[in-house]
């Protein structure tokens, strides 16, 4: 078969994407026309051209326009219904998903209510789209001390059925302002049995990567990219093999790594790390899981041993359950 056939064929998983940045555009349909008011094109032409970013502060300008649109539970379960049919048709058995739940705090929506629209979606997701939803609910870095109240009161008070793993994200460089504050939620979040699956290493450089290690006891690392830049770190994570959520598309529309053929993925994999391959805000970077794979087969020359490879690593670092594992991980190594 050819590679993009085998692609298409391979079992996946995805380990990280976000909850809004995960709104293809009859998601985002959906909701604007739910909410006309909200100013987000309510005909698909017009939206198709709303999501064309011109650079990356009108991406961002886009992705807090879709963030606005969720008001209502029935808000929530749509995005993550939507991320299921759109998985679906790329073989992708099992998502962690990244839910920011201070962003609909803020907007008033009542902790339970969020959970609940969660826990509808988790099983519509199976049942309608064979895709199996865990969750992973995440601090934003940039606001703070309230911001990792309310996710770690989420988190430990009122969590969907599927909440696996507790992260951080948004700007790194606003971390140490508010160091201790997410020491002691990750610690909390841990004690009461959650992953620490947290970005480190995207926008700025190692010394955020180990800070996530030695300050948030991380278990596997969003991105990472940066790490190269350390030696010692390199070793560290080679010796470990924590696992590195890498999603090379997104780091090149972030404005991270200048070009696609410029990426660290195959110097990360000459230095031995564990990697995965992951889409990010897939709608919004204009990719899919399954074009992440493309571009490890097409830009870097990966045959379908890595790809496997990068497959089976998915499998290993999710934390779907044991028998979830095996049965992925036979499915893959049948077709390889």
């Amino acid at each position: 078969m050819t590679i993009d056939d085998f692609i298409d064929r391979l079992p996946k998983v995805e380990l990280h994407v976000h909850l809004v940045g995960s709104a293809s555009v009859p998601t985002v349909l959906e909701l604007s026309r739910r909410h006309p008011d909200s100013g987000v094109p309510t005909g698909e032409e017009e939206l198709r051209a709303f999501y064309t970013f011109r650079d990356f502060p009108h991406f961002a300008e886009v992705y807090q326009a879709v963030n606005a649109l969720v008001r209502e539970p029935e808000d929530v379960a749509s995005l993550v219904v939507g991320l299921a049919r759109d998985l679906a048709p790329q073989n992708c058995r099992y998502v962690e998903l990244q839910v920011t739940p201070y962003a609909h705090w803020v907007r008033g929506l009542p902790m339970r209510a969020v959970t609940e629209a969660l826990d509808v979606a988790a099983r519509r997701s199976l049942d309608e789209h064979g895709v199996e939803m865990a969750y992973i609910f995440d601090i934003p870095g940039e606001y703070g001390t309230e911001a990792a109240r309310v996710t770690l009161d989420h988190a430990l008070n009122e969590p969907p059925a599927a909440l696996v793993g507790f992260g951080i994200g948004g700007i790194e460089q606003e971390r140490p302002a508010y160091r201790d504050a997410y020491r002691d939620a990750f610690t909390a979040a841990r004690a009461a049995g959650l992953h620490s699956v947290p970005h480190g290493g995207e926008m700025s450089g190692p010394e955020t990567v180990w800070e996530v290690i030695e300050g948030y006891g991380a278990e596997r690392i969003g991105h990472g990219i940066n790490s190269l830049d350390d030696p010692r770190l390199v070793a560290h994570l080679r010796e470990t093999q924590l696992p590195l959520d890498v999603c090379p598309t997104s780091n090149v529309c972030t404005g991270q790594v200048k070009r696609i053929e410029d990426h660290p993925l195959p110097r990360m994999l000459e230095e031995g790390l564990f990697v995965t391959l992951n889409s990010d805000d897939p709608p919004m970077f204009a990719t899919t899981l399954a074009a992440e794979y493309r571009v490890a087969a097409h830009v870097f020359g990966m045959g379908q041993a890595q790809l496997a490879q990068f497959a089976r690593n998915a499998v290993q670092a999710s934390y779907l359950g044991q028998d979830g594992k095996r049965a992925l991980l036979a499915e893959i190594d049948a077709l390889a």
